[in-house]
């Protein structure tokens, strides 16, 4: 290793410090050091091409993957489901998992316990696999517009309790291979040249070893970046660290060969550590391949359902019986689309899809199923994947690409330099155009749609990164080339989709042509026609042409002639995606007066809700039944046809609060980039502690999920203290039993409250802990134990900057999670000799406060042996009641020193 950094003697090494390709680290064969091929996730492993990409698994959103609580499902995703997909696309290193807090459906939880642990099993999983990780987007990633320039105004305390805790907490447990910065500054200074991040924290605090690396273009100077920590540049394109400017640094003494050479020793070992691990893959042809087994789809099958949270079912609504139901309406514009996960990065081309629809039809047998979609939920048209043929009846398109007279001209040349089918109609070609293609280049796309039953007006929708026109059997129908208006699709290189109607007949097999250019065209306040070289692309939807009310007549028809309604409803990747952010949490167009009006005419309405991320439902208490179905991948139809006819009983609990309305959100009046800054001003009240804080109701609450059978608590006991060198660990063990008639899982969810006598301020309740009880039997008992450490008793103390626990009485809530909110209580007082004031229920649980049946003697004083520099005792109490358990510990002040040493 010494001889390869210290090679060509006079300059350095830069050359490991970037890449020539997208994918790919820069090899050097003439020493033997092979490029590494990394793939995005995190919901599978796309390979090397956004266009035509090799298909593949697609796993749950991220939240969903949350949902599951489940570490050990995690880890077994990570090792038989992702690693092997990895291998499959010859990636030695996934750029995943997104740890950012409230990252859309790209991150795990609201909560940084729950996205650490998570984090930490994705990891543990892949890594165990031979397969590396890059946990991103270090830090403070959390919103997308002005992603690139926008600066996060975080505090000192919200910073290491919040935002930096799940990477640390997956540092601490499971060692990623490499770290992804984030594209934004926080505080001040561009992530990516910030020494405080990338020394101070991450390897001095935390011991990191591996190596960092830049997220997509998320550079921006040559010399600030790599004395600041950071080892790589990506990609290989329109790059900062070209040989001549990193030749210039080091001419002007702006770098030192000695921290060039630190930087190529991180590159260098993770180039080892690959080639060690997973030989195989660079021993390989490098050839990506899709294969999927009974196996492989069993586990996607059931890390869906897993992922599925029940939200309500009251008087038992659900499960569906078939034999009980003889016509069963199926509603909503999510029912039969496509909607397999959010976009941007972590988009995928499936090898197989189930749509709801589908699932649902196949559960129910010989049942009557009628379908009407009701309201369109679309944001632009549907793609036409599956609407168009070649003249030989193949499915797709074919597409000539031609070079131009030149690099510089706008003229194409007669004949095609080379043509293929192309079986989709979203084409983000980014760097995989052919090769020897002139840097500006046209593509025709060619095929026919296919014939309606009828005579109907189609509405077209055209969206370019580049400049386009569609022609259908000859007729210019839409010009989005010669004027443009921008837009924000294709990473933020798009135009709007522009839109045209054309007039077709039935039983005709009708002519698309797409003439597609990598330029852009000339727009209102951006005149420059500028080379797509990076992010070119096309996309052509469409839709037959049907007035709203007519639509919402037709569903609400069904509705009331059906025995049972399955409204279907949500968002999807247009709306939900990598680079531009939500702007409301609102369902998309009539989708809120479609349920509204489909459960006023029968009360029998059970509704599948799709998002990655929360959404707002005003209409809850209006339908006995909701299921919330995040995007699910390949198995979407058949997880939830699973949970909606009982063969998975749900025990996915919500990873997000979904608040009532949008003016409830923690960020609400703040959330947007002002100047280009970003104002964390909920501060350490994320999620559910903001509204705990605020006494805020949510529609449903972080943590909440329902079964299709019940659980008792009962036999709680806490451990004594065990000390380590650098930790502590108590142990909170009770037994979970199944009281209903069905086998079901559970979640038991520790949360502690930090004294009210500090003089900082604290949320009321944290989530410290968790456990997941699987597949119970009806009637059977399970012994559960929960771990906490050091961190589920301290803070961040940003006078000192050391963690710190504090004297004072600690309440712990062991939470069942079958409220619609989460339990907070009045007071407790915690000398472990008192009584306890009643624990009461917030509104929205529905339980009535009980008198307490608390007396004296049912608090116990505890003995505890402590290490030196800790009080003699510790005093606990315990109180065992039908809701739930609490613990309140009385603990002595310790200050650590340094953020891995406890004293």
């Amino acid at each position: 290793m010494d001889s390869r950094v210290n090679i060509e003697k006079n300059k350095g090494n830069p050359s490991t410090l970037q890449t020539i390709r997208f994918w790919h680290t820069h090899g050097i064969p003439r020493l033997g050091i092979p490029a590494i091929k990394v793939s995005d996730g995190p919901n599978g492993v796309r390979g090397n091409h956004f266009f035509m990409s090799t298909p593949a698994k697609c796993l749950p959103s991220s939240t969903g993957m949350g949902a599951t609580w489940d570490t050990e499902l995690i880890e077994t995703v990570g090792l038989k489901l992702l690693a092997e997909e990895a291998k499959l696309r010859a990636a030695s290193i996934i750029l995943a998992p997104t740890c950012n807090i409230q990252r859309s459906f790209e991150s795990f939880a609201e909560d940084p316990l729950l996205s650490g642990l998570i984090a930490t099993a994705y990891v543990k999983g892949i890594q165990s696999g031979g397969i590396g990780t890059t946990i991103k987007h270090f830090t403070g990633n959390d919103k997308e517009d002005d992603r690139m320039g926008s600066d996060s105004i975080i505090s000192d305390r919200a910073l290491r309790e919040i935002y930096l805790m799940p990477f640390m907490l997956a540092q601490k447990h499971a060692k990623p291979w490499s770290f992804m910065t984030a594209y934004n500054r926080v505080n001040g200074t561009h992530v990516s040249e910030n020494p405080f991040f990338l020394k101070q924290i991450l390897r001095d605090e935390w011991k990191f070893t591996g190596m960092t690396m830049s997220d997509w273009f998320g550079v921006y100077s040559v010399d600030l970046s790599i004395k600041a920590g950071l080892d790589l540049e990506m990609p290989g394109t329109n790059k900062w660290r070209t040989l001549d400017l990193m030749t210039r640094s080091i001419g002007s003494r702006k770098l030192t060969l000695r921290t060039i050479k630190e930087r190529a020793r991180a590159v260098l070992e993770l180039v080892q550590r690959c080639a060690k691990e997973c030989p195989e893959i660079l021993d390989g042809d490098g050839e990506e391949r899709t294969v999927d087994t009974d196996e492989t789809r069993d586990l996607l099958r059931r890390v869906a359902a897993e992922s599925i949270v029940l939200l309500k079912n009251d008087s038992n609504a659900l499960p569906l019986d078939p034999k009980k139901v003889k016509k069963v309406a199926i509603v909503g514009g999510n029912a039969k689309a496509i909607v397999v996960s959010g976009g941007g990065s972590a988009a995928l081309k499936t090898s197989y899809f189930i749509t709801p629809y589908d699932g649902i039809v196949n559960a129910l047998g010989d049942v009557e199923v009628t379908y009407s979609e009701g309201a369109r939920t679309f944001r632009s048209l549907p793609t036409l994947d599956y609407e168009l043929v070649t003249e030989n009846g193949e499915r797709g398109w074919v597409g000539e690409w031609f070079s131009h007279q030149d690099d510089e001209s706008m003229t194409p040349l007669a004949a095609p330099l080379s043509s293929r089918i192309i079986d989709e109609t979203r084409l983000f070609i980014s760097t995989s155009a052919p090769s020897g293609i002139t840097r500006r280049w046209t593509m025709k796309l060619r095929g026919f749609l296919k014939p309606r039953d009828t005579d109907c007006d189609f509405q077209f929708g055209l969206e370019v990164a580049g400049r386009a026109r569609l022609y259908v059997d000859g007729n210019l129908i839409i010009d989005n080339w010669n004027r443009q208006r921008r837009g924000d699709g294709f990473f933020g290189s798009a135009t709007v989709e522009e839109t045209g109607v054309y007039h077709l007949k039935a039983a005709t097999k009708h002519e698309i042509l797409v003439e597609f250019c990598n330029v852009r065209g000339p727009a209102d306040g951006d005149e420059d026609e500028v080379v797509m070289d990076s992010n070119p692309g096309v996309r052509l939807g469409g839709a037959v042409v049907v007035e709203a009310d007519v639509l919402m007549d037709e569903a609400v028809k069904a509705a009331k002639d059906a025995d049972v309604v399955i409204a279907v409803v949500g968002i999807n990747a247009d709306w939900e995606t990598e680079s531009y952010d939500r702007k409301t949490l609102a369902l998309p167009g009539r989708t809120d007066e479609l349920v509204t009006k489909v459960a006023a005419v029968n009360p029998n309405t059970i509704v599948v809700t799709q998002a990655g991320s929360s959404i707002t439902l005003p209409w809850a208490d209006k339908v006995p039944a909701i299921v919330h179905a995040w995007y699910l991948g390949n198995a979407t139809g058949d997880a939830i046809a699973d949970v909606l006819f009982g063969k998975h009983n749900p025990s996915g609990k919500l990873s997000l609060t979904f608040p009532k309305a949008e003016e409830d959100l923690p960020s609400f009046g703040h959330f947007h980039s002002e100047n280009g800054k970003v104002r964390y001003a909920e501060d350490l009240y994320v999620g559910y502690k903001h509204y705990l804080h605020r006494k805020i109701e949510p529609a449903f609450a972080f943590g909440h999920g329902l079964s299709y059978t019940t659980f008792e608590f009962s036999g709680l006991s806490i451990s004594k203290p065990v000390f380590s060198e650098h930790d502590v660990e108590i142990s909170v063990s009770l037994d979970v039993k199944n009281t209903g008639a069905v086998k079901g899982s559970e979640t038991v969810q520790v949360y502690m409250s930090l004294p009210k006598t500090s003089e900082l301020t604290h949320p009321p309740l944290q989530l410290r802990g968790f456990a997941k009880v699987r597949a119970l039997e009806a009637g059977k008992t399970q012994k559960v134990n929960i771990k906490l450490d050091k961190y589920a008793v301290s803070y961040w103390d940003d006078k000192i900057n050391f963690w710190v626990v504090e004297k004072g009485d600690y309440a712990v809530k062991l939470l069942k999670a079958e409220a619609r909110s989460i339990c907070t209580f009045k007071k407790l007082k915690t000398s472990g000799k008192e009584n306890v004031e009643n624990p009461i229920a917030s509104i929205s649980c529905g339980i009535t406060p009980k008198a307490c049946p608390m007396t004296p003697s049912h608090v116990e004083k505890v003995p505890i042996s402590m290490k030196k520099g800790y009080e003699d005792s510790v005093h606990l109490g315990i109180e065992d009641n039908p809701e739930g358990f609490w613990i309140w510990v009385e603990m002595a002040e310790i200050k650590t020193k340094a953020e891995q040493d406890i004293v």
